[in-house]
């Protein structure tokens, strides 16, 4: 008997591994301890579903990849053919691979043991990853299974399966996806939509028999993409409840589902979405899924984060350096590139303390306009003279990191490369996609259109050694993206992956950040290649309070743009203070985009406190937990960081507009060491909103009491008025 019991971080998966078909998952969620090997046979028992009236005579139980033979009548873990045969599979289990941490997994065959993998197993340094790999092979099909399973030290869990072509005659998939079981306890369902300049808005409902299922058919992440698909117990909240979450790791066409059956099973799952005829084995090749990352906590929407934070900040390719204080110049500037003029932003910019100046679309050939240029990446001889060197000389001198804006996956048809090239787009025969922005696809999965915009990027960055940072921009959804005749998206997706790798080894220096008309390629798949996201083109404030809120329930907050924009809104024209602005920015990877060369002298000596506040407060941002509070007055929205050893913490009390109550209540304060006292005062040095300038006899301006009371009691904060924001920040005392 073969049972694997997996414990990492507070949460356990034990897997039924005894044979003869596919394993399945008894239980995956919260810690069981460290169980005795005779426990494990009487837990899987135990969760034998019974025989009813009107279904099959053996019990059905969900294996890691639900089969119609055995007994599934839910939506298919493999649906292929091979023209129009082996449409149906019975896998049976070869062999079983466990391991923790070390690099020799130990082999298990059908019938061994019971095997446990607890949290004190793993290297020297301490619990690493624990890992189980389930070979089958389905002889009658032709075709072989590899479903690849890993806890990690922090309790996330990734899912992969392989699917091998074992047969003489090609094999089309049309679909793989992984899925997981959710106890029935959990009711209800989250999902993230949104649109451009409106992402990351969250949609809850109960959830109802059948499948609930979020498809991405934009050749890319989409502005609509739901970053996690959550379940949890009834009316879980961000600090209680019950809750599993998945994610598909994936940049392109993707499916993330969750199905709930009348026979009890339920479950998350997700993977990539195929077009007809885009995966066909030929004879020994095979295709292997996105990573499906999967997480549980017992403590609501914050310990997912808290999971996928920490398992983000352990990658070996995570940034290490204090994240820079940015200036991107579009909203300064636009098209209009003048040395002069950007030079003299760029002394602005050091006076008020930034670390990193980007200059965005309109340096390269033939760009006054979004409607020409794009694909001819030399630089504008007309509008340069003399090349960048003269600027990013400038901006060097001042101790700033210089950066550049490109978008090279696009081309517009008034270009140089498409009139040389018409053929290396992504399209049908015979005719082009609808234009959107005035621009194209290059189709990258051709070798010519790939090789060449490598080396015009490389180029770009040879020729330039001073840029640091790209900012790496995606304008369009991909539109009957065909590629030869055939769909061609998942092939783009793999080719951009292979570009931006290469890139990145040849010049190892260079950040490079995921904007795709703002936030619609956010996925841990491209994350693996770039050092931080735009999470919108919207900077306004009060728009980018939900926007990052719900960013964050997967991201951190070092690996999101978080800008201050002018006074009147780009994309809303709704009109902030500054210090609305700057405290909603404040919780990111911090900079600002904004004329900051045309602003008064009192401005832009407040701005440089904002940023010196951030400066002081970044060690805390970046690697805190992040919190958020669940208020009962939706008018009032409160989040914050606190430091993993409980010494501070701050957090920002915003008021989004006005509601019924005039007093909306106490704001707690959560994550706080309840055994420790906390002194809570205003942020120091920089100016309080304008309400906490006036006598407010109810306020107190700095306060001790308990983590406990804290938390549980909260504490009053001034009536602000609409769209403005408190800063607290927490210390520790005694």
């Amino acid at each position: 008997m073969t049972i694997v019991h997996l414990r990492r971080a507070r949460t356990s998966l034990v897997l039924d591994a005894r044979g003869p078909g596919l394993p399945r998952i008894v239980h995956w969620g919260v810690d069981l301890g460290p169980l005795p090997a005779d426990d494990l046979p009487a837990l899987v028992d135990v969760t034998i579903p019974p025989v009813v009236p009107s279904s099959f005579d053996a019990p059905t139980v969900l294996s890691l990849l639900p089969e119609a033979s055995a007994g599934w009548s839910g939506r298919p873990g493999l649906a292929g053919h091979r023209n129009g045969r082996d449409w149906s599979t019975a896998f049976r289990l070869d062999r079983l691979d466990v391991s923790a941490a070390g690099p020799d997994p130990s082999r298990v065959a059908p019938g061994g043991h019971a095997v446990g993998v607890s949290e004190e197993d793993g290297s020297q340094d301490g619990p690493g990853a624990a890992r189980v790999t389930v070979r089958a092979s389905d002889p009658g099909a032709a075709l072989s299974l590899t479903i690849e399973i890993t806890l990690d030290a922090h309790g996330l869990l990734t899912v992969r399966h392989r699917v091998r072509n074992d047969g003489d005659a090609p094999y089309e998939v049309r679909e793989l996806t992984p899925v997981l079981p959710v106890p029935p306890v959990a009711t209800e369902l989250l999902d993230l939509t949104g649109r451009w300049c409106r992402e990351r808005a969250p949609q809850r409902h109960p959830w109802p028999m059948g499948a609930w299922g979020r498809e991405g058919r934009h050749g890319r992440t989409g502005h609509d993409a739901t970053l996690l698909l959550v379940a949890g117990t009834a009316g879980f909240g961000f600090g209680h409840g019950e809750v599993w979450a998945v994610h598909t790791a994936w940049s392109g066409d993707h499916v993330t589902v969750a199905d709930r059956r009348p026979t009890g099973e339920s479950t998350l799952g997700g993977g990539e979405l195929l077009a007809p005829g885009e995966i066909v084995l030929a004879p020994g090749e095979e295709y292997a899924t996105p990573l499906l990352y999967a997480v549980h906590s017992a403590t609501g929407l914050d310990g997912l984060s808290d999971v996928l934070h920490t398992h983000l900040r352990a990658r070996p390719e995570h940034p290490r350096t204090p994240r820079p204080v940015t200036l991107n110049v579009w909203e300064a500037v636009y098209f209009d590139h003048d040395l002069d003029r950007l030079k003299s932003l760029a002394d602005r910019a050091v006076e008020v303390g930034v670390e990193r100046f980007v200059l965005d679309d309109g340096w390269f050939r033939g760009r006054r306009h979004d409607r020409a240029g794009l694909g001819d990446w030399w630089v504008d001889d007309d509008v340069w003279p003399d090349g960048l060197e003269p600027l990013i000389d400038h901006v060097r001198k001042h101790g700033m990191q210089f950066g550049l804006w490109v978008e090279p996956e696009m081309v517009n048809p008034d270009s140089d490369l498409f009139r040389a090239h018409p053929d290396w787009l992504l399209q049908v025969p015979g005719r082009l996609p609808p234009e959107w922005r005035h621009q194209q696809v290059l189709d990258l999965a051709h070798p010519d259109a790939y090789e060449h915009l490598l080396g015009r990027l490389d180029a770009v960055l040879t020729g330039h050694q001073g840029i640091a940072y790209l900012k790496w921009d995606h304008n369009r959804d991909l539109t009957e993206a065909g590629h030869r005749g055939r769909p061609g998206v998942h092939a783009q997706t793999v080719a951009v992956y292979r570009l931006l790798d290469e890139l990145r080894a040849r010049h190892p220096g260079v950040e490079i950040e995921s904007c795709s008309s703002g936030g619609a390629r956010v996925d841990l798949e491209i994350l693996r290649r770039t050092d931080r996201v735009w999470a919108s083109d919207c900077n306004d404030a009060l728009e980018r309070l939900a926007i990052q809120r719900w960013t964050g329930l997967l991201l951190p907050p070092e690996l999101v743009g978080t800008h201050i924009g002018p006074h009147r809104s780009h994309t809303t024209h709704r009109v902030h203070d500054l210090g609305f602005r700057a405290a909603t920015a404040l919780f990111g990877h911090h900079g600002i985009e904004w004329d900051i060369s045309a602003i008064s002298a009192s401005e832009r000596a407040e701005l440089a406190a904002w940023v010196a506040l951030h400066k002081r407060l970044r060690p805390l941002l970046h690697a805190g937990r992040v919190v958020r509070v669940d208020h009962p007055d939706p008018a009032v929205q409160a989040h914050g960081v606190v430091a993993h050893d409980g010494s501070q913490a701050v957090y920002a009390v915003s008021r989004l507009t006005t509601s019924a109550a005039q007093v909306p209540g106490p704001v707690r304060l959560p994550g706080l060491d309840a055994h420790r006292r906390y002194a809570v005062r205003p942020a120091a040095g920089v100016p309080e909103p304008a309400v906490l300038q006036l006598t407010e006899p109810g306020w107190l301006p700095s306060v001790t009491l308990s983590g406990a009371v804290l938390s549980a009691v909260g504490l009053q904060v001034p009536a602000l008025h609409p769209e403005q924001a408190l800063l607290l920040e927490v210390t520790a005392v005694g």
